[in-house]
């Protein structure tokens, strides 16, 4: 039985898109993590402040691992599944939109932000911020505030509440978090999600004019990953092009939208299918202009 489930996940790792192997890898680190804290409880401590990051500028120096392992441990169930979520959600969005290969430099840069707003803020008021930071939410902060610049007006349904436009969403999120920085609790945590927030809004903004932030942090995990996999061939992004992220009127005598007509060239189709999840959301898409928007997506 535990080799079938293993099998399932390597299976849906190798196959799936960059959400889902994220997501994997956090909610295996949290079982990890989980069953060393059961066995052996005295060791956890020691476990957890090797991979969250201190405050501390001495002992970051000593463990400059940390501001990446950071953001793959979580302090509790809720902790890590309610930022699987979001990240499943608003990934999808983003992924769909902006393409597969920025959500993982994104994410990376995202918790990178957290972490030098909690490092700096913990400089100035230490009385406050707590000594070490963890968890993924200053990186899926920064997926979510990018979904909901690159697409305000894509529709999301909510349970009990209904059809709500994702701005609206996304800005709740960012409020909720800006409240919780006058609190008592978890309040370098909510600073780092801002700056996390902050990064993917200024990432969208500086994509429409043609500069892709997480271009550098896409290719240095590139040569890294061929590096361990002993691949010379490093293949070139692509230069960050304002189009992919904006939404433009039909102009006259285009087809309909979605239409798959020879005819249509392939941005003219790309545009039609973004007006119509921008006015009907990306549920509205069928399955063929599913198709044509994941595709488009890996160019």
């Amino acid at each position: 039985m535990f080799k079938s489930i293993i099998d399932d996940i390597k299976y849906s790792y190798r196959t799936g898109n960059m959400i889902t192997r994220l997501i994997i890898i956090n909610v295996s680190v949290f079982l990890v993590m989980t069953l060393i804290k059961a066995l052996f409880p005295s060791f956890y401590p020691t476990l957890e402040s090797f991979l969250a990051i201190p405050g501390s500028p001495i002992e970051l120096l000593t463990k400059p691992w940390t501001i990446v392992t950071h953001m793959f441990i979580h302090s509790g169930f809720f902790h890590m599944g309610w930022n699987m979520l979001f990240l499943y959600w608003f990934g999808r969005i983003t992924g769909d939109l902006l393409g597969d290969h920025r959500i993982l430099p994104l994410y990376i840069v995202g918790g990178l932000a957290g972490a030098l707003a909690y490092f700096l803020s913990y400089q100035i008021f230490p009385d406050v911020i707590g000594s070490r930071a963890l968890g993924a939410s200053a990186a899926v902060m920064a997926i979510i505030a990018t979904a909901g610049a690159t697409a305000p007006d894509y529709v999301m349904r909510l349970i009990l509440i209904g059809d709500v436009r994702l701005k609206y969403i996304v800005f709740f999120i960012i409020f909720m978090d800006i409240i919780g920085t006058a609190g008592q609790t978890n309040t370098g945590g909510h600073i780092a999600h801002l700056a996390g927030a902050s990064f993917g809004l200024f990432f969208v903004y500086q994509l429409r004019q043609g500069m892709d932030l997480v271009e550098p942090m896409g290719n240095f995990i590139q040569k890294l990953s061929l590096w361990f996999t002993g691949t010379n061939k490093v293949n070139k992004s692509k230069k960050a092009s304002p189009l992919s992220v904006k939404f433009k009127k039909k102009k006259a005598g285009n087809q309909k939208k979605g239409s798959s007509t020879p005819d249509v060239s392939f941005q003219e189709k790309l545009d039609a299918i973004l007006d119509k999840i921008k006015e009907d959301g990306y549920d509205s898409l069928t399955s063929e202009e599913k198709e044509f928007l994941f595709q488009a997506s890996k160019k």
